[in-house]
């Protein structure tokens, strides 16, 4: 059996951060049904490089679910909606605070018909507070988790981190909720709730010291570029073909990395045996190691990190991932065939359970291509689906 076999999922969300909870939930075998509105369906849909008039994105993360197209703008939609909640586990949305209680689906409803539903909404303000009504995306919840002022080298514009965290790290914070609000469910026996998961409090809980930092000692931390302030070496230096990232910040590491590149000085000198030592002295720590790493390619570097047990590598590309035969090893690429008939290589499933291992059990469907198939589960006659889609209400 898989981890959550026999779980009943019902995804309202579009895009990122809710989608990405539901694929999670899904890759361990739960049955998540994905709402669409009819027509385009879900924007993902059409996001990025597109093949055969499909993202790619899409083949990944909206794999083993189903997909319902319906307009729940409509009385009609949303009393099928309600129906399929009442015999859902999980309710996944992330629309802005405020729009399902608009459509009749707010928790005060949805819980008195199942008390034991666990309905997960992420947002970009949370349910409440004075900005809740606010319009918020990923990159805003970065820039007020304080992720965003971090990114990029100091003196310049804040970059973005080059994917969408927020929303990444959002969808993270939701899982977690949804299998601790199961575990107290149906373990504990206590009543289904709701998870509140704002975007930038999911971002500003992995942002470590930065808030402690100034509460101490009055200090704003500033975007550093590649060094890891406070903490050294740990940077990332050029070599004769590129760049490589070296870590070698723990005080047995130093050693073996200074006598490595020929500085047994450094190695040796007692100002330099511990954290603080070496980042009043960083600057030249530094130099020594690019003096060392840019007379050599990124080959010779990652051998020699190795022979001296420094961690060390390199920066990958897409094109470095789909070639290492670690990623392969560990199952991390897969290669998943479409609904169109072509296969494409996508990510593994993380984490990996020994167990119950999560896996790939359908791909990604085509708009609408589930709507009969759960309806007639909810207990729709072939007529009435017919009526509805005459109406307008399916797609």
């Amino acid at each position: 059996m898989n981890a959550l076999e026999g779980l009943k999922v019902v995804e309202l969300g579009q895009l990122i951060s809710g989608p990405f909870c539901a694929r999670m939930l899904g890759e361990f075998g739960a049955d998540v049904i994905k709402v669409e509105p009819p027509g385009a369906g879900d924007p993902l849909r059409q996001w990025r490089l597109v093949k055969d008039g499909t993202s790619v994105w899409w083949q990944v993360q909206s794999r083993n679910k189903r997909s319902l197209a319906l307009d729940l703008r409509t009385p009609e939609g949303q009393d099928i909606v309600r129906r399929l909640i009442d015999e859902a586990d999980v309710l996944v949305e992330n629309f802005r605070p405020g729009t399902l209680e608009g459509w009749g689906l707010g928790w005060e409803v949805l819980s008195q018909r199942n008390p034991g539903l666990v309905m997960l909404r992420i947002s970009g303000y949370g349910q409440d507070g004075p900005y809740r009504d606010r319009p918020g995306f990923g990159l805003i919840g970065e820039a007020m988790g304080g992720l965003r002022h971090l990114s990029g080298e100091p003196g310049r514009v804040p970059v973005r981190v080059g994917v969408s965290i927020g929303d990444t790290l959002a969808a993270l914070h939701g899982v977690i909720g949804v299998l601790l609000a199961l575990h107290h469910h149906k373990v504990n026996g206590g009543p289904g709730q709701v998870i509140d998961v704002a975007l930038h409090e999911a971002v500003f809980n992995c942002m470590e010291s930065l808030l402690p930092e100034y509460s101490a000692f009055g200090t704003v931390r500033e975007p550093a570029g590649s060094t890891l302030p406070g903490i050294a070496p740990s940077n990332a230096y050029r070599c004769a073909d590129g760049w490589v990232l070296v870590a070698g910040n723990g005080d047995s590491i130093f050693r073996r990395l200074m006598e490595a590149i020929g500085r047994t000085d450094l190695a040796r000198a007692p100002d330099l045996a511990h954290n603080p030592g070496r980042v009043a002295r960083v600057e030249e720590i530094d130099g020594a190691i690019t003096a060392w790493t840019e007379s050599r390619t990124i080959t010779q570097v990652l051998a020699a990190m190795e022979e001296a047990e420094v961690p060390a590598g390199r920066v990958y590309t897409a094109r470095d991932i789909h070639e290492d035969p670690h990623y392969r090893a560990r199952n991390m690429i897969l290669e998943q065939r479409t609904r169109d008939g072509w296969t494409l290589d996508v990510p593994g499933i993380v984490p990996k359970l020994s167990a119950t291992p999560g896996g790939v059990r359908s791909a990604a469907p085509r708009l609408g291509e589930d709507t009969d198939a759960v309806l007639r589960e909810a207990g729709l006659s072939t007529e009435q689906i017919a009526l509805l889609r005459a109406k307008g209400v399916l797609g």
